[in-house]
């Protein structure tokens, strides 16, 4: 779709080890992306999303000068750096298969292919790709995490409230792009009023967030039932695909 896509292919073939690793990627496809690919614009916020992760994980120490708990830290902040980067795989992945002519998640293929549809506000890009990231591939993401550390994931665990803690990061770094990405793709002003100011409100980043945990305890009670398991993230797929389209409809 865009003469440089074959840069993209490359950059995302490469598989990352440490959060350092999943910045540099996402800094690669930033810089290889021109402001007419919809891509560019999830790829924009996800890579602030993970410099601010990266930033508390790497925060200093477990207490405050008074020796207070900071609120900055995390309980298991390793548990959290290796979900930062199982979860940047599977976007990551995405790219990969969709680019290369692969199977991809629906949700996925949703934004791959109105990449350069101008009509169409970065804002909505950046949002169809959270969705998509978020609702299909965070659960997946934190099975795998906690498969790895063996880990059960449960509400009220360290892992679940450092998860949690995320919330309210995210949540403003998203409300600050809803202002920031206010405009078409190429950067043309939108409608004072509009349909899209009613569906940007109705999504909820701490929601999405709070279902993809749940569904990734489901999929680990699921684990001795793998068809039922892979017909449930087929299903899981088809939803977030239909809010992915529905979030990128051209604004008139």
């Amino acid at each position: 779709m865009f003469p440089y896509d074959p840069a993209l292919l490359a950059a995302v073939q490469t598989t990352p080890q440490t959060t350092a690793d999943v910045a540099q990627i996402l800094e690669t496809i930033e810089a290889t992306c021109i402001d007419g690919d919809g891509l560019k614009w999830f790829n924009w916020l996800y890579l602030q999303v993970t410099h601010a992760v990266e930033s508390r994980v790497n925060a200093a120490g477990p207490t405050s000068s008074a020796g207070l708990a900071n609120p900055a830290n995390f309980g298991d902040p390793v548990w959290i750096a290796a979900l930062d980067v199982q979860f940047a795989r599977f976007y990551f992945a995405a790219v990969q298969s969709s680019l290369s002519g692969a199977s991809t998640p629906g949700c996925w293929q949703a934004l791959f292919a109105q990449r350069n549809r101008p009509a169409i506000a970065r804002i909505q890009f950046a949002l169809s790709g959270i969705n998509a990231h978020i609702n299909h591939d965070l659960p997946q993401a934190v099975l795998a995490t906690c498969q790895a550390t063996s880990i059960t994931p449960q509400h009220g665990t360290t892992q679940y409230n450092d998860y949690t803690a995320l919330n309210s990061t995210l949540d403003s770094l998203i409300a600050a792009a809803k202002t920031t990405l206010h405009v078409r793709l190429l950067g043309d002003a939108l409608p004072p009023v509009s349909a899209l100011d009613d569906t940007l409100a109705a999504w909820s980043v701490v929601a999405a967030r709070e279902s993809a945990w749940n569904n990734a305890e489901l999929l680990f009670h699921l684990a001795d039932a793998p068809p039922i398991a892979s017909a449930f993230l087929d299903t899981l797929d088809g939803l977030t695909a239909l809010a992915g389209k529905t979030l990128l409809v051209p604004v008139p």
